[in-house]
Formats: structure tokens, C-alpha cells, sequence
């Protein structure tokens, strides 16, 4: 499932994110949502999101 709507994204969900520095590599880091970023309702290129980590990245795919 891809992570443009918003609505569909809840803390402590495994996700797929990209990172800023990893955008043209297209490198997926794995984590679980600790906090969402993007206040609108969708994203054509993902809801950003910070990991439990704190590591910051658009959400590429959840994690079923």
C-alpha cells in the first residue's frame, strides 16, 4: 500500500521510508511511525513522517 494518504497512516505502523539524501537512489529505510509530519489530507509523494528512530523520510510503502 503506498503512503500518500494521510489517513491511512497511524503511529507505531511499519513503514517503508525515503529519506531526503536517499531520494534519487530510491534506498527504502524501514521503521515504525512515531510522529506525522505533513498536515495535509495526501501527498503525491508520500506523508512525511518521523521514525521511532528519529529519522525523517516520506512514506514509500506501509508495511502489512
Amino acid at each position: 500500500m503506498a503512503g500518500t494518504k494521510r489517513s491511512e497512516i497511524k503511529a507505531g505502523l511499519q513503514v517503508l521510508i525515503v529519506m531526503k539524501e536517499d531520494q534519487r537512489s530510491g534506498k527504502l529505510t524501514p521503521g515504525v511511525v512515531k510522529e506525522i509530519l505533513t498536515s495535509s489530507s495526501n501527498h503525491p509523494h508520500g506523508i512525511k513522517v518521523r521514525l521511532e528512530s528519529g529519522q525523517v523520510g516520506r512514506v514509500k510503502e506501509i508495511v502489512s
